[in-house]
């Protein structure tokens, strides 16, 4: 399965807040220590406050902070949130134009497959991925 750049950011956006829990950090800081684009993290961060997942701030003061802590926050939920479609084949679709589909075991294969994958998925937090909290602030460029 490959995700799309936006599921990456908004990955990384959480893990960096995560990393920050007692602060609020701004969209240029996360940006900058990634060395990746501001106007993506923005649309990122837009969709991660819409749905409650980090609280946004503007202001002197503003910035982003997780709006739940980190081990609330589950990886299939954002994977889910991020992503448009899990539609690995053609009759995944609901406009489906596969002729084979009444016959074919394909989709309840795939279909298997793409439910273990969100129940794994589920069973990891925001909190499981900064396990090396030390040695991502470092790659973060953070001291």
């Amino acid at each position: 399965m490959h995700f799309t750049v936006f599921t990456d950011y908004a990955f990384r956006v959480l893990i960096y807040l995560a990393l920050e829990p007692d602060s609020r950090v701004t969209i240029n800081d996360i940006a900058e220590s990634y060395s990746i684009s501001k106007n993506h993290l923005m649309k990122v961060a837009n969709l991660l406050a819409q749905a409650g997942v980090i609280n946004s701030s503007r202001g002197s003061n503003g910035g982003l902070e997780l709006a739940r802590q980190a081990d609330k926050i589950m990886v299939g939920e954002i994977v889910r949130l991020t992503e448009d479609s899990f539609q690995p084949v053609e009759c995944f679709k609901a406009d489906n134009q596969c002729i084979i589909t009444p016959a074919c075991g394909l989709r309840v294969a795939l279909g298997d497959a793409l439910q273990a994958f969100n129940e794994v998925l589920d069973n990891y937090s925001i909190q499981d991925l900064i396990g090396k909290k030390v040695q991502l602030k470092k790659l973060c460029k953070r001291t």
